[in-house]
């Protein structure tokens, strides 16, 4: 009785085992439902966190909080680091395939939240005439009873990269912070 068991469990697993691979795509391509709805974000700056940690630029770099201001040349020793701001505010999230919405003309696209919850409110891609892209600018908000937060994005291939944050936390007050990146 139990082999009996054994082969009819090992046949039915065989059974779910070629389903699935029939199933799957013969060309290795993702399914549509897996695929990126909007441009992607989290890869774009992975990529450029790459290539820039390859690169190793020097960076004249420029630090500013609440009107405290302190610039220095550096090199950047973790580019994905530097760059988080950016790559965590990819919107390719299957709960938000239809939470954006797009405009497009010859040289730009922009998403635009449909949802006011959403931390990610806009992205405006800039390219030119060879579809090469020229800026990327986000603005991310979060609203809630404790804190609020406004952030500004700004991102030029090998040129420059800028995070403007404010802050305004209940019991804290206000606060603000400016990082300016200048690409050498």
């Amino acid at each position: 009785m139990f082999q009996r068991n054994f082969i009819v469990k090992a046949w039915f697993f065989c059974v779910l085992l070629a389903a699935n691979a029939s199933c799957s795509n013969p060309d290795g391509s993702q399914s549509i439902s897996s695929q990126n709805v909007y441009f992607s974000l989290g890869d774009y700056f992975t990529q450029e966190a790459d290539r820039l940690q390859q690169r190793a630029p020097d960076i004249a770099k420029t630090v500013s909080k609440n009107g405290e201001t302190e610039s220095r040349d550096t090199r950047i020793g973790n580019w994905k680091n530097e760059l988080e701001l950016f790559i965590d505010s990819d919107i390719n999230k299957p709960a938000w395939q239809h939470s954006y919405r797009i405009d497009s003309t010859a040289t730009s696209l922009t998403y635009t939240s449909l949802d006011p919850a959403l931390r990610t409110e806009q992205i405006r891609i800039e390219k030119d005439a060879n579809d090469d892209i020229n800026r990327i600018h986000i603005v991310n908000r979060v609203n809630n009873m404790l804190y609020q937060t406004n952030e500004q994005l700004d991102y030029y291939p090998d040129s420059l990269y800028r995070i403007i944050r404010k802050q305004q936390v209940r019991i804290i007050g206000a606060s603000s912070y400016t990082v300016n990146g200048i690409i050498q």
